[in-house]
């Protein structure tokens, strides 16, 4: 076991090397925790020497398994950093075991930031101001040796915009015809963790997402294929662009909406009538022709343009043909067939009368 009072300096000699310059400007020592006390920013002079058998190498950042896997008694709180772009940064590392480290330290971006020969050490940044972050918390203990723990980080940021449009199309559409939606996000980072959703109205059409692994901010188009129906007409269209971060990410996740974009849909015409239609005598014909725009409609019988009846009898029996002209021209054909007796309409229309009349003779009596 080694002896605690060696010179600091030759310690950090041998385990980072020359001294380089830190990017960020987070040079100065770390603000303790609330429970903690900060670390000594001078060591003793008085030590006796580093044993020359004594090699250490700096950590590094990247993940490498070594042949035996050495028992690294660091904790991280926050485990991950989840930070938006800007945004101030602190993160503790401790150690679990106390009396087993010589050095305790963080290395961020290759550079080394920090070190004490206390138990914990909190890295911190007064604004975060990069997009591709490396942190490593790192020890040197007295039996095992060297041994480090990567913080995963994700630097975020919403974005800037989300707006919904057709591709190559503006105006009403055309029922059963295909079209593309497009939703556009602008400035968004890391892509790979947006999720865009379609909707219309409250219902959701369908969700995408991106492969780019960029960690920048980008901005993407996401599309979505649809063939609207006469139902459609007059619903809302729109899009949303989420960011999942995971758990140790802003809760609710960042949501950006677009803006509502309002459906007209040319449809028809259509005819509401069925093709062998029964009435009743004095019963009107219950056809209709929808359709946007507003269809034209006449009806023809034996080539002659004809009136509907609002009172049909058996003359009114036949094959009629319907000639419609709106979103487009269609022709329909009806063969209406008229069954004896009267229609509903007409039978309380005469028996009301009458049922007055008898109550009137009854209390006459």
């Amino acid at each position: 076991m080694f002896v605690c009072g060696w010179p600091i300096t030759l310690v950090l000699f041998r385990l980072f090397g020359p001294a380089t310059s830190f990017p960020f400007s987070t040079n100065t020592p770390a603000p303790p925790l609330s429970s903690q006390i900060l670390p000594p920013s001078t060591f003793p002079s008085n030590h006796p020497s580093l044993p020359s058998s004594l090699t250490l190498s700096p950590p590094i950042s990247g993940p490498k398994e070594p042949e035996e896997r050495v028992h690294c008694p660091l904790t991280m709180s926050p485990s991950s950093l989840v930070v938006r772009f800007g945004d101030p940064v602190a993160v503790n590392c401790s150690l679990s075991e106390t009396g087993s480290s010589l050095v305790l330290g963080w290395a961020v971006q290759q550079d080394f930031q920090q070190t004490t020969v206390d138990s914990f050490l909190v890295w911190t940044l007064d604004r975060m101001n990069s997009w591709n972050i490396e942190a490593v918390c790192f020890a040197l203990l007295e039996v095992e040796g060297q041994c480090q723990m990567n913080l995963p980080a994700t630097v975020y940021s919403p974005p800037d915009s989300v707006s919904i449009s057709f591709v190559d199309h503006s105006g009403p559409m055309s029922e059963g015809r295909p079209y593309t939606l497009q939703c556009k996000v602008q400035n968004v980072a890391p892509v790979k963790n947006l999720t865009v959703t379609f909707y219309k109205g409250q219902t959701a059409l369908g969700q995408q997402q991106s492969n780019n692994t960029n960690k920048k901010p980008v901005s993407e188009t996401f599309t979505l294929d649809i063939r609207p129906s006469k139902e459609d007409d007059g619903v809302q269209f729109w899009c949303e662009a989420k960011l999942e971060l995971g758990p140790e990410g802003p809760k609710p996740p960042p949501v950006v909406e677009s803006q509502k974009l309002n459906a007209v849909v040319f449809f028809g015409p259509h005819l509401i009538c069925p093709s062998k239609l029964k009435v009743k005598e004095g019963e009107s014909f219950p056809c209709e022709v929808k359709g946007k725009p507003r269809p034209s409609v006449t009806w023809y019988r034996d080539g002659q343009v004809v009136a509907l009846p609002a009172h049909s009898n058996r003359k009114h029996a036949g094959k009629y043909t319907i000639w419609t002209k709106g979103l487009g021209q269609k022709n329909f054909t009806v063969e209406v067939e008229v069954l004896s007796g009267r229609g509903t309409t007409n039978c309380y229309t005469t028996y009301i009368p009458v049922a007055v009349l008898f109550i009137q003779m009854i209390f006459r009596l």
